[in-house]
């Protein structure tokens, strides 16, 4: 019966919000009007049932704080970096590359985590992902040494998302 109620109602504090947004948007709580907005309201969370978010279960908190405490630093550090490019363009120490990364996440959340990680950073951009979601490649600003870079995602970034969400 849960199950039944589930597929019917797949998310039912969003229906009612968007049959209450309907009614509020056409100005009316006239029987055509309402008879609409269930309707929008039962089937917009059917037919997107496959968008919404996967449940996450934390198994390591501690590695979420590490993980945080590491993003500020890094963050930090790349903000120092962009701001000498800007200031000081002719003490650039090395040209921007776009490097492939090898991922061993797979969880569509640790994966959006790592795409905001990697796009927050100054100087770096998420570029594309390959359809089996095992390789990535960003953009950074500044690469001396691929390997370098690769290292530094994979250790401080893939390894505790992975904690975090596997």
């Amino acid at each position: 019966m849960k199950n039944l109620m589930k597929s019917i109602f797949p998310a039912p504090l969003l229906s009612v919000a968007l049959l209450v947004l309907w009614l509020l948007l056409n100005r009316s709580v006239s029987s055509g009007y309402i008879v609409l907005g269930v309707l929008l309201g039962l089937l917009i969370p059917i037919l997107l049932r496959g968008l919404r978010p996967l449940p996450v279960r934390v198994s390591h908190p501690l590695t979420i704080v590490r993980l945080a405490l590491q993003v500020v630093w890094d963050t930090s550090v790349s903000n120092f970096n962009v701001l000498r490019f800007l200031l000081f363009p002719k003490m650039r120490r090395h040209p921007a590359a776009f490097v492939h990364i090898p991922l061993d996440l797979r969880d569509p959340n640790g994966l959006a985590v790592l795409a905001m990680i990697v796009c927050l950073t100054p100087g770096t951009a998420w570029a594309e992902i390959s359809r089996d979601r095992s390789m990535l490649l960003i953009h950074a600003l500044e690469v001396n040494d691929e390997q370098e870079v690769i290292d530094h995602i994979k250790q401080c970034y893939e390894r505790p998302l992975m904690e975090i969400f596997e």
